[in-house]
C-alpha cells in the first residue's frame, strides 16, 4: 500500500516539474499545484523554471539595445534553450540536478519560493 503512495507522490512530482517548464502559465500552474501538495521534486524544476523565465525575461530587456542588445539576446536565447532542454530532460529523467550555466544560483537565489 505504501509504495503505490510513493509512486503516485512521485508521479505527481514529476507531471508538476513537466508542466513547470511549458511556458509562464505552465509555470504559475505548477506553483500553484505544488502549493498544498510541497512536493520537493516538483519544487526542484519550479525554481529551475522560474530562473529561467526571469533569464528569458532579462535577455528580452538586452533586445532594446541596437545592435550589441541584438547580439547579445541572440546568444542568450540560444544558450537559455539549450538550458531550458536540459532542465525538461531532467524533470522527464526524475533527476534534480540543475540546468547547466545558472541552476545553481537560482537555487540559492529562489530556494524561498
Amino acid at each position: 500500500m505504501e509504495t503505490t503512495h510513493s509512486n503516485t507522490n512521485a508521479l505527481e512530482g514529476k507531471t508538476i516539474a513537466l508542466i513547470a517548464y511549458l511556458t509562464i502559465l505552465g509555470l504559475i500552474i505548477a506553483f500553484i499545484m505544488n502549493a498544498e501538495k510541497k512536493n520537493a521534486f516538483a519544487k526542484f524544476h519550479i525554481i529551475q523554471s522560474f530562473g529561467l523565465a526571469l533569464t528569458g525575461l532579462a535577455l528580452g530587456l538586452l533586445n532594446y539595445i541596437p545592435y550589441l542588445g541584438w547580439l547579445i539576446n541572440l546568444i542568450g536565447v540560444c544558450i537559455l534553450l539549450y538550458m531550458w532542454i536540459m532542465g525538461l530532460m531532467n524533470a522527464i529523467n526524475e533527476k534534480t540536478k540543475p540546468v547547466p550555466l545558472m541552476g545553481e544560483f537560482y537555487i540559492k537565489w529562489f530556494n524561498n519560493i
